[in-house]
């Protein structure tokens, strides 16, 4: 692959893992205050959405190529943006 592919590949993933907090905290909110069932289907519904929203992206992006490091970018993403938001939070 390309390295311009490669380092493309790796923002996308990085800004995904971003989203994927996002997305993470508010299916939290349906999981705290809801009913079992609604547990059940939201948490697989966000699960699928996001998963097959990312292979899609990394079809446009890089046809389809996954490599371990996409996946370890979307967890520095999530960690990051949950550190950020966290400090931001206790700022306050």
């Amino acid at each position: 692959m390309v390295l311009k592919i490669q380092i493309y590949s790796f923002l996308v993933s990085f800004f995904y893992g971003i989203f994927f907090y996002f997305t993470l905290e508010f299916n939290s909110k349906f999981i705290y205050s809801s009913n079992k069932i609604i547990k059940v289907i939201s948490s697989f519904l966000i699960i699928l959405f996001n998963s097959l929203l990312y292979f899609i992206i990394l079809l446009k992006v890089n046809n389809g190529y996954i490599h371990i490091y996409f996946f370890l970018c979307i967890l520095v993403g999530y960690i990051m943006c949950k550190v950020v938001v966290k400090k931001i939070c206790n700022r306050r």
